[in-house]
């Protein structure tokens, strides 16, 4: 049975993943349209850097045409697709830290401080701008490790579940929990030094 173009978009992502294995490129278009958006802000909260998270969802993406053939039943699509980008991002960062090995404070090693995040100081009103909050929000997830940076932003910004992480990330369920306690106050704790009175 042939499906016409606007039949795919009623269909499920599983269900869209099933006719791309099928060879249906409209169902991978259709892939595509649902999750570019939402991959390259979840990119761009893990990487800090908008062109840089535009151009890890397109290499994702072409992963996910690559690769449609490994996506099995037992998985939602979202999890699989999310496992595919959160991957290509580590491998982008562990090459580039290979070029890059300087630490921050080694340009000032008589600074015992570690890189932190600007300390100026808003004023309640100053906060009423969206995008300097988003800055210094944006700021504040990039001073994470990414063992608490990744978990955050999974469950606090992409909404996912506790379970849905744990496969993810292949981390068990109570160490996925106590990440995102830790990983939260970490954030509150670097967010209430930004906007203390």
């Amino acid at each position: 049975m042939s499906l016409d173009k606007s039949s795919y978009k009623k269909l499920s992502d599983e269900e869209l993943i099933i006719e791309f294995q099928k060879e249906k490129v409209e169902a991978f278009n259709e892939l595509v349209i649902r999750y570019k958006d939402k991959v390259v802000n979840f990119l761009y909260r893990y990487t800090g850097d908008r062109d840089e998270a535009e151009d890890l969802a397109q290499d994702a993406f072409v992963k996910l045409y690559r690769s449609k053939h490994l996506y099995k039943e037992i998985a939602k699509f979202s999890t699989w697709f999310y496992t595919i980008a959160i991957n290509t991002a580590k491998t982008d960062a562990r090459k580039k830290s290979r070029y890059n090995a300087l630490s921050i404070s080694d340009y000032d090693p008589e600074n015992e401080k570690d890189y932190e995040i600007p300390a100026n100081v808003l004023a309640p009103d100053e906060v009423a701008n969206a995008k300097i909050e988003n800055y210094y929000i944006q700021k504040a997830i990039d001073s994470l490790e990414d063992s608490f940076k990744e978990v955050i932003i999974l469950r606090d910004i992409e909404d996912m579940d506790y379970e849905e992480i744990a496969q993810l990330t292949g981390l068990p369920l109570g160490t996925v929990k106590s990440r995102i306690n830790r990983g939260r106050e970490k954030l509150k704790k670097l967010l209430s030094e930004i906007y203390k009175t």
